[in-house]
Order: structure tokens, then C-alpha cells, then sequence
């Protein structure tokens, strides 16, 4: 800075204002000051500043997720990104990979970081271990998943209501076997979408048995081998209900293997790429995964502002997407 200062002929002080963007800088001085940093190649030390700011912030918040590769958390991602941007904030994220001791290490270690605040997809069963951090003031809010053990926000999605239209759509196609192919029994949100498909069927008085319905598929190839055993089988169902957009894909191989796919119905919860495209297109419970991320990212800045907030919980809803295939009728 001092050499910034000197090629600029001004005063350390006015570079500072002109590189934390502080008032009281005419716009010929901000100039000279940024064409020498220019000329130099200057960077301000981030990690100096923000020792010196009264506030401690650091200029960064922590997202950690699922997976950053699945296409619901990376559009949850951008929806975040766009939010901090405003802020001249950067948003560092990491993938949880469902596990639990991940979760709770990674956690650590964005807080060691003295990230400003954290947004959350909680895998572990409980977050008891978030007590600390909270009585701390770090802001915490979580998406896709409320906490349990402790009180954050939370940003989530109608998923039992939404699983429950999903698979009421089927049944107003004519279908009575539908099979429920879902993921992590342990996660909320497999918990919810599973309810919501059998409120329905329990609704429309119709018995599922228990070789229809699969729980635990970590991927789309355990999809595949779990939709391929369900149709390969006695009374195989007439239509299929994915929890989860991995699983839908799963699902989509193993009816093409089978030359069903334009025979058995398919409705999944979320959408994906290309899912338009297939033939026949993918009908899904679409999530807006992007607003998820505005809203979560809005509510992190306002406790940021104001630790004093109530906590709440959140809903940003889903809606039907109908494209073809969810409407199939049994033959």
C-alpha cells in the first residue's frame, strides 16, 4: 500500500478508503490510486484487513452440501452466489457426501476459517453439536432439511404435500400399482416424500406391498438394479414414483433396458437436465432449487445484521411439470 501510495503522490490513508471502498474520496484521487495499483499489481491482504476491521468479518460465508455436483444443490449454489455477490461477499462450499462425521468436521473447520456465517444441508441425525457455535452468535441457516437438536432457520420444500400431487397424478391416470423407489431412509426429506406417497395411495384406499416400495438407493445405478427387480417381477407396477432426480435417471435406464418406457408411467421429485428431451420427457415435482438458495442466502445476511431474529422455518413449494411420461395410462 505505501508504494501505491507514493507512485499515486497521495496518502496511505486515501489508499486505503479507495481499496475498502470507503467514502470521502474525489474521483480523481480514487483514479491515480487504481491505475497505480493497476501498474503494480496490487492485492490488499484480506486476512490483515480483516483483523483490523472492528467487526471481524471476514468477507466470506460457508455452504456445505449434499454434493456440489448434483444439479439441485449447484442451482442452490448459484442461487446463494448471486445473493453474497451483492454483498461483495465470497461463498466457499464442499460437498457432505451423506456423511455424517464429514459433516460435523467440515463444520469445524469453516468456523476455524471464521467464515461470517454458514448455510447448512444437514446429513447427520441430529445437530446437537451445533450448540456451541450458535450460543457464539455464528449465523446458521439450513436448507433442504430442518436441524434437529438445535434452532436455526431453516429454508425447505413442500415435500410431503408435493410427493402426495405427484403421486395423485398417477393415480388420476388410472394407476393402482405404483411403486415408490426412494434413497437415504434416514434423511428428512426420503422420510417426507415417502409419507406423501402414502397419504396418497392410503387416500385413493389402495394397498402397496412391500416389493414395490425400495428404500436406500445411493445412486442412479442402485436405482436401476432396484427398478429392474420391481418390473422383472410378479405383478410388476404399472407406474413409478422416484424420490429423488439421480433416482429418476436410474429409473429412465432400467425402462429403456426393458423396452417399457413408453409403457410404464414415471413421475420424479426434481427435475434434471435433458429430462425434456427423452422420450418420452420426464414428468417431475420440480423444486426451485435457485430460489431455495436466494432465500437461504437472504435470511444468513439478515441474521448477519441482526442476531436477535426469530428463527423459522420456510417453505419455497414445488410445482407439477408435466412433460409426458407421468402420464402414460396402464395398459
Amino acid at each position: 500500500m505505501r508504494d501505491v501510495a507514493a507512485l499515486a503522490g497521495v496518502s496511505l490513508k486515501t489508499v486505503s478508503r479507495v481499496v475498502n471502498r470507503e467514502p470521502g474520496v474525489s474521483a480523481e484521487l480514487a483514479t491515480r490510486v487504481t491505475r497505480a495499483a493497476e501498474q503494480l499489481d496490487y492485492r490488499p491482504n484480506l486476512t490483515a484487513s480483516n483483523l483490523r476491521r472492528a467487526d471481524q468479518r471476514t468477507g466470506t460465508i460457508g455452504l456445505l452440501v449434499e454434493d456440489v455436483a448434483n444439479e439441485f444443490f449447484a442451482s442452490i449454489h448459484r442461487g446463494v452466489e448471486e445473493v453474497a455477490r451483492q454483498r461483495g461477499v465470497a461463498v466457499i462450499a464442499a460437498s457432505l457426501d451423506r456423511d455424517p462425521a464429514l459433516e460435523r468436521d467440515l463444520v469445524s473447520a469453516f468456523a476455524s476459517r471464521r467464515v461470517d456465517g454458514l448455510i447448512l444441508a444437514p446429513t447427520a441425525s441430529e445437530q446437537g453439536y451445533l450448540t456451541n457455535e450458535l450460543r457464539n452468535g455464528w449465523p446458521i441457516v439450513c436448507i433442504d432439511r430442518q436441524t434437529r437438536g438445535v434452532d436455526t432457520d431453516a429454508v425447505v420444500t413442500d415435500n410431503r404435500p408435493a410427493a402426495a400431487a405427484g403421486v395423485t397424478h398417477l393415480l388420476a391416470h388410472g394407476h393402482r400399482r405404483i411403486a415408490f423407489i426412494g434413497g437415504q431412509s434416514t434423511l428428512a426429506t426420503e422420510q417426507a416424500r415417502y409419507a406423501g406417497f402414502a397419504d396418497a395411495m392410503a387416500l385413493a384406499g389402495v394397498v402397496v406391498p412391500s416389493r414395490h416400495v425400495h428404500h436406500g438407493a445411493q445412486d442412479s445405478a442402485e436405482a436401476r438394479d432396484a427398478a429392474l427387480a420391481m418390473l422383472s417381477g410378479p405383478e410388476s407396477p404399472t407406474a413409478i414414483f422416484s424420490g429423488q432426480n439421480l433416482i429418476t435417471m436410474g429409473v429412465v435406464r432400467a425402462l429403456r433396458e426393458l423396452g417399457l418406457a413408453q409403457r410404464v408411467a414415471l413421475v420424479g421429485f426434481d427435475d434434471f437436465v435433458l429430462a425434456d428431451l427423452l422420450e418420452p420427457a420426464i414428468t417431475v415435482m420440480a423444486q426451485d432449487a435457485r430460489a431455495i438458495g436466494h432465500l437461504a442466502g437472504d435470511l444468513l445476511f439478515r441474521r448477519m445484521a441482526d442476531p436477535a431474529l426469530a428463527t423459522g422455518t420456510h417453505v419455497v413449494p414445488s410445482r407439477l411439470v408435466i412433460r409426458g411420461s407421468g402420464e402414460i395410462r396402464p395398459a
